[in-house]
């Protein structure tokens, strides 16, 4: 031997050392030391040079090792890889044995990556592999029918399962004999199956004969007895024998103790369990306490992100949950979904199972559509990992059975629980506790819809399978019998409901302790029979042990606390007890105020799990009341005595609550009252003192450099209109102002009820039956589970794989009524009459930029406010802050703003209204014209004959609105620096002869005189959003749970339709839609009918007004890097602006990508922005914002191309005396949409197309009242190129017709935006050659041969050749005689097909053939001008 053989001998001996020393760590569970050894191992291996049977038989026994380590502790990925080594390896060697070995562990790595199917086709091959290499049936196949068993029993296959592990079991019976080991092993999985199919009798039978094989093997204090403990206390759990449970585990615990180290992950299992009993017995703390020792020992022993650590998460969450914490509760659950993806990947069941249990947490806060989500989520994976028929998905089509129980959609229920029963008698066979769970649920559903017979039937079946599988004093059965007991109670039966209660009573108080959270469930259940009876000191007494029960488990602040309170204050209330009622209602609505859940009583047995977004149940929406009041007047002489008013002076509190009540939901059917609020707009040019009038107005403090308004300022003032102190600096809210209405509606109901004596005692029974007076919902939550596997393999086994049974209360509906009606109720008491009107202030952003967001914004059921700078001529340039002069006059500034207000509104109706005695009659809508910078003016009747000279001008350039407008001659010194007594009584002296003419119109208004349906106030209050309270204000909890829940920035109708449902406030789609009108006329809302096919509703203006804000800037671009900035600055250049900027600039805002969608859609529905459809990827310019662009860009040079005559389109003056900016930049972006031209340029008030096809431009100019059209093309010097350029261009002006496709959008957008107009015709004009006014075109024109015009101005009256006709409007002789060929590149040679490329502006310049101009869809360059 050599020295080199000899090193490598030595190393080849000193790698065996290692090996066996790694072994020896495996054995004794000190996997990081054992896996230290093989990694030194495996390095020195690649030292020794030579290969030899030896090192390779070493090397796979190395990979085999590690992969078992990685396994153990729950590390898939490393188990994978060196599984792949190992397969590898055994290929190399060519030995079946250890391929079949490398089969059964990759088996098993895909069993714990959830990866069943993959896992079930790896054992089955070993298992074939076996067969043909051991005939005998030999221990190795044996090993394989046992891992098959444990991929069935993952599945849910129990059968199946057993199946397996029998035919493993007479293997290993045959070759080891009776008393091994493997045959313990054995018994112990087959007592697992038996424990999840609910055989608890069998399953504690085949784990007292793994313990006795144990015990003669290992002798009393084995680790592995430990486990077998373990999982004789998991079928206790269930049984619900808790202390044996926990005395077991102590066992448990205590061998595991001295046997192993105490930070042991085995010792943390047990922990864990111990404080599932806890938690299931009510013990909180003591059951956080085990988890927190659980936590503690498996992040020193596991690490943070092992799947065990999830496990303790996730029932450290159902301790939350069950505590009513439900923020706590998803926090946990978070956090092991978190270790769970990242450990597991996304597929997993665990998964599931976390998804699942938040679901429960959703429901238990009312937030049912994210319930459901998660459900939905959990169901998926099961349905992709699992067998179709595993009592997992069973149990969450179960779950989302409950939330449509709670949303009282019976039939999706029924079938839900039917499609989980159907499952489960596969799966679990008839006598399964969790088939009773589904019967139970049943019964609830038809105790809900009143069908008490069968529910008792589904009761019934229920109990009778616990009593078999549980025994008799399991929780569960306390459950049933409690809920039979309201079946009972629901029909008037109180013995027998009382009957129920106390063997419902007896169970709970053996089987958890009398300090159970379920114990003041029972007790308060007994107490609503008690005061049913009239029986209010037995009432009282159960009632206060149930709050003494859920004090000492410190749910001080859960929902069902609250309603305990509230059953007591009405007790003592029948006792004449009021101080302490008063004081002990407090605490109930102290409760109701800081909880932000919906109130739900539920019996809880087992950990949930469920998500977060309040919801609120739907159904009926409507409760006819008219039988009750017809009954209570056929039988009044019940109530029928003299001193009915006294009594009304000295009722009972509850007793009037409840009279309260009933007027409330008859007012839901009929109650209505006059509409109070209107919109009073400021509107006006930049820059001249809107918004400071507007704080003269509401008293506000003036600021010397106040920012100007972008585009509206929603400022929630409120303006009495009845009584205007101007001392006075009370603020009004519009929340205050809907509870008033409210208010005024019930107590109209209810003054005409007790006036008519048919509040009787009949109606107050019927009352107390949908809602007895303690408001207790008398439900109950059943939860039963599946029993948990915790064995030393599997950490994530101990989450529970819950089932819940929710009773839902039978009168829903109503009781969320009485949640709406209490939010009102305690402010009516001391309220009283209120007949006043409010108008609410806007202040629009006078930029010209904005004009085209004004429009979704306006109303025509408002008035306006329209001021003007009085120290500026009407004609006169628009003067900035920046005293730089716009191109706009203050006459077209004023016209942009009376067009777009008065235009966009279809109401043609007529008022009359006195003031300062003069009557008059005007149109609406109305607009009161004011003026500003009084200060400039130092004599006051040089004011006066500004305002009218101002006035006239107005009036004379747009007759048509004279009857719109009232000139105030109300002229506001609005100087900061001004604050001498003589400036601030001018200011009070101007506010109040506003605030007289204000309100002169508002009372002539036919929109305040309407009747309002109490519906749609509560409507408003549920969907205002409350930025006038302050942090000191609290709101009611169910108004808080219900914006939370189902109130949305963006909504559709679908939503606004089943909120309005869910809470009674729904008569009709088209009563919906004009409520939905009514709340957009005041501002509370904007209702963006024209998006999508039904509309979107905006339930928070000033967050919508916000994202506007952002994307048109008005001066500065928002922070941000250097392209940021450039490309703010390319869209004020160009007036396009980049995906990539609107997205900068609503980053901060978090949309998530529907919001987003729905925010761009509805500003491309109303052109605000426009998509730009571009063939090239790389075009940054993604959208169309022409009123971006700078009013300094220059214009276009056309000095290179031929210039058609200019041809107008628009309407007479008296019909519609100007086009708005709004209009023509909408316009724009309807030509863009239509010709799809990306090549689009401007400047100020003029557009540029390039008609690629045809190698020419349209321009498109606006000119006040008229859109001008222009054409060019290039000049070129060859004169045939010249003159076959003219051919097409006119042949294509011919063709295509580009001014009348302008003329069309112009007349939709016109009927589609100003309804006012609707009708009004729309004309070609051209300009007179002489006195250069615009004449329209006879139809004749459009088809004689000649082009001669009649001025139509009456001092010319000139005859005149107009070359626009000829340019535009050709009859089809004069084209037909001035055309081309049509296969223009037989007349085209190379030569002039090159020089009519190489004219062309460069960004335009791409290789086509001339043939391609005829293509569809393809036109002329169309300049559009807006004159």
């Amino acid at each position: 031997m050599n020295n080199q053989q000899l090193i490598e001998s030595i190393l080849f001996e000193n790698v065996k050392l290692l090996y066996n020393e790694a072994l020896a760590s495996q054995e004794t569970n000190d996997d990081q030391q054992a896996l230290s050894y093989y990694t030194q191992a495996l390095n020195q291996i690649k030292s020794i040079d030579y290969n030899s049977q030896d090192i390779d038989q070493l090397q796979y026994n190395i990979f085999l090792n590690t992969c078992d380590i990685y396994i153990r502790q729950y590390n898939v990925d490393m188990a994978n890889v060196f599984i792949q080594k190992a397969i590898k390896m055994a290929y190399q060697l060519q030995q079946q044995d250890k391929i079949t070995q490398c089969l059964d562990r990759r088996g098993e790595v895909k069993r714990l990556k959830g990866d069943y199917d993959g896992a079930l086709l790896d054992h089955n091959k070993s298992a074939e592999t076996k067969l043909k290499i051991d005939q005998d049936q030999g221990l190795q196949l044996s090993n394989s029918y046992f891992n098959i068993g444990n991929i069935y029993q993952a599945q849910g296959r129990y059968d199946d399962a057993v199946s397996m592990y029998e035919k493993s079991l007479k293997i290993q019976l045959s070759v080891l004999g009776k008393n091994h080991l493997s045959v313990a092993t054995t018994y112990g999985s087959m007592g697992n199956v038996y424990n999840y199919q609910g055989k608890y009798d069998d399953a504690i039978s085949m784990y007292e004969k793994a313990l006795k094989i144990k015990f003669l093997a290992l002798g009393n204090d084995h680790p592995s007895i430990a486990d077998t403990y373990h999982n004789m206390g998991n079928v206790y759990e269930a049984q619900g024998n808790y202390d044996d449970a926990l005395s077991i585990y102590e066992k448990s615990l205590k061998i595991q103790s001295s046997a192993l180290d105490d930070d042991h992950p085995y010792i943390a299992n047990i922990y864990g369990s111990m404080g599932n009993v806890y938690n299931y017995q009510g013990k909180y703390e003591e059951a956080l306490s085990m988890y927190e020792k659980s936590l503690k020992i498996k992040l020193i022993a596991l690490g943070d992100d092992h799947p065990s650590i999830a496990t303790t998460y996730h029932n450290m969450g159902n301790v939350y949950d069950d505590q009513g914490k439900y923020d706590d509760a998803l926090a946990m659950y978070k956090k092991s979904l978190i270790i769970q993806l990242s450990a597991l990947g996304d597929s997993h069941p665990s998964i599931a199972t976390t998804y699942h249990n938040i679901g429960n947490v959703y429901e238990d806060q009312g937030k049912y559509n994210d319930a459901v989500s998660m459900y939905e989520k959990s169901l998926k994976i099961q349905l992709s990992a699992l067998s179709e028929d595993h009592p997992s998905i069973a149990t969450t089509y179960g779950s989302i059975g409950n939330v449509y129980t709670y949303l009282r959609k019976y039939d999706q229920a029924v079938s839900m629980y039917k499609k989980s029963l159907k499952i489960k008698l596969s799966a679990l066979g008839d006598n399964h506790p969790s088939i009773a769970t589904t019967y139970h649920n049943l019964g609830n559903v038809y105790d809900d819809q009143d069908k008490y017979d069968d529910a008792l039937i589904m009761y019934e079946k229920s109990l009778k399978i616990q009593l078999s599988a549980l025994g008799d004093n399991h929780p569960s059965i306390a459950t049933t019998y409690h809920n039979i007991g309201n079946v009972y109670d629901d029909q008037g039966k109180y013995d027998e409901a009382l009957s129920m209660y106390e063997k419902s009573l007896k169970i709970d108080l053996l089987a958890l302790g009398q300090n159970h959270p379920s114990i003041a469930d029972t007790y308060s259940s007994m107490g609503n029979v008690y005061v049913a009876q009239g029986k209010y000191d037995d009432a009282t007494s159960l009632y206060e042990k149930a709050m003494a029960i859920l004090i000492d488990a410190q749910l001080q602040n859960h929902p069902n606390l609250a309603r305990v309170y509230n059953n007591i204050a009405n007790c003592y209330e029948k006792q004449n007890r009021h101080d302490d009622a008063i004081t002990i209602r407090r605490r109930s609505d102290d409760i109701r105020r800081s909880s932000q859940q919906i109130e739900t009583t539920s019996r809880t047995s087992t950990i949930d799990f469920s998500p977060s977004q309040d919801e609120v149940p739907a159904g009926d929406v409507t409760v006819d009341l008219n039988d009750q009041q017809i009954q209570s007047q056929q039988i009044s002489n019940l109530n029928n005595n003299d001193d009915d008013s006294h009594m009304q002076q000295n009722l009972d509190p509850a007793l009037k609550e409840k009279q309260y009540f009933s007027a409330y939901m008859l007012a839901l059917r009929q109650g209505s009252c006059k509409n109070k609020v209107i919109r009073a707009m400021y509107a006006g040019p930049e820059f001249v003192g809107k918004s400071s009038i507007m704080r003269v107005f509401t008293q506000q403090q003036l600021f010397t450099l106040q920012d100007p308004t972008q585009i509206v300022d929603q400022s929630d003032k409120m303006v009495h209109l009845k009584v205007y102190k101007i001392k006075d600096r009370t603020t009004y809210n519009v929340r205050q102002i809907w509870e008033n209405n409210v208010h005024e509606i019930v107590q109209s109901q209810y003054e005409n009820q007790i006036n008519n004596q048919y509040i009787s005692k009949l109606t107050l029974g019927l009352i107390d039956e949908y809602l007895p007076i303690n408001g207790q919902p008398r439900s109950s939550t059943i939860q039963s589970t599946t029993a948990n596997q915790h064995t030393t393999t599997a950490a994530l086994s101990s989450l529970r794989n819950s089932t819940p049974i929710t009773r839902t209360n039978n009168n829903l509906f109503l009781h969320q009524c009485r949640d709406f009606f209490l939010y009102f109720y305690p402010s009516w008491l001391n309220k009283s009459a209120d007949d006043s009107q409010y108008a609410k202030i806007w202040d629009f952003g006078g930029h010209s930029i904005y004009h085209v967001t004004h429009q979704p914004f306006l109303s025509g059921n408002s008035i306006y406010i329209l001021v003007f700078n009085i120290n500026q001529n009407i004609h006169d340039r628009v003067l900035t802050r920046d005293n730089q002069l716009l191109n706009m006059t203050y006459l077209q500034s004023m016209q942009e703003w009376l067009t777009s207000i008065i235009g966009g509104n279809a109401n043609q109706d007529k008022i009359k209204t006195t003031i300062n005695n003069d009557e008059a009659e005007y149109t609406l809508p109305i607009v009161i014209l004011v003026a500003s910078h009084g200060d400039y003016i130092t004599n006051k009747q040089e004011g006066i004959d500004r305002f009218i000279k101002f006035e006239q001008e107005l009036i004379k350039k747009m007759p048509r609105y004279s009857r719109n407008i009232y000139s105030s001659r109300i002229i506001f010194n609005c100087n900061p620096d001004d604050n001498s007594d003589i400036t601030r009584a001018e200011r009070e002296q101007c506010s109040l002869r506003l605030h007289e003419i204000m309100k002169s119109f508002v009372q002539s208004l036919p929109f305040m005189y309407n009747p309002i349906p109490i519906r749609w106030y509560i409507m408003a209050t549920i969907l205002h959003s409350p930025t006038d309270i302050s942090n000191t204000e609290i709101i009611s909890s169910i108004m808080n749970r219900i914006r939370a829940s189902r109130v949305h920035k963006i909504m559709t109708i679908q939503e606004i339709q089943s909120l309005s449902k869910d809470f009674g406030l729904y008569e009709s789609d088209d009563e919906l839609i004009a409520m939905l009108s009514y709340l957009h006329d005041l501002g509370e809302i904007i209702f963006f009918r024209k998006v999508n096919q039904s509309g979107i509703i905006v339930t928070n203006v000033d967050w919508l007004l916000r994202i506007f804000r952002a994307i048109i800037q008005l001066q500065n671009c928002v922070s941000g890097s250097l392209e940021m900035q450039l490309l703010y600055e390319e869209a004020r250049r160009t007036g396009k602006i980049s995906i990539k900027y609107i997205n900068h600039v609503l980053a901060p805002y978090q949309l998530d990508e529907k919001t987003k969608t729905s925010i761009i859609s509805l500003m491309e529905t109303y052109d605000i922005l426009c998509t730009i459809a571009s063939d090239n990827d790389q075009d940054r310019y993604h959208y169309f914002v022409p009123y971006l662009l700078q009013p300094d860009v220059k214009p276009f040079d056309l000095s290179q191309y031929h210039v058609s005559e200019m041809l107008f389109i628009g309407y007479e003056q008296n019909d519609i005396p100007y086009i708005p900016d709004g209009i023509y930049y909408c316009l724009l972006s309807s030509c863009l949409k239509e010709w799809n031209n990306t090549k689009v340029e401007l400047y100020y008030q003029c557009a540029k197309f390039y008609l690629i096809s045809s190698y020419h431009y349209i321009i498109i100019k606006k000119d006040n009242s008229y859109i001008c059209l222009q054409y060019c093309y290039q000049k070129l010097n060859n004169p045939t190129s010249a003159n076959l350029l003219k051919s097409m261009v006119e042949t294509s002006i011919y063709k295509h017709r580009p001014h009348d496709i302008v003329k069309e959008k112009l007349s939709s957008l016109i009927e589609d935006r100003m309804p006012k107009f609707k009708g009004a015709v729309i004309r070609y004009y051209v300009q007179c050659n002489k006195c250069y006014n615009l004449t329209f075109i006879q139809n004749e024109h459009e088809k004689q041969n000649h082009n001669l015009v009649q001025c139509q101005n009456q001092s010319c009256n000139m005859l005149f050749e107009s070359q626009s006709i000829n340019d535009w409007i050709k009859s089809k002789e004069e084209h037909d005689n001035a055309l081309c060929d049509d296969v223009i590149p037989e007349r085209c040679n190379k030569e002039v097909q090159h020089e009519i490329k190489v004219a062309q502006p460069s960004h335009i310049i791409r290789e086509q053939s001339v043939t391609s101009y005829q293509a569809a869809g393809d036109y002329t360059c169309v300049v559009i001008e807006n004159r």
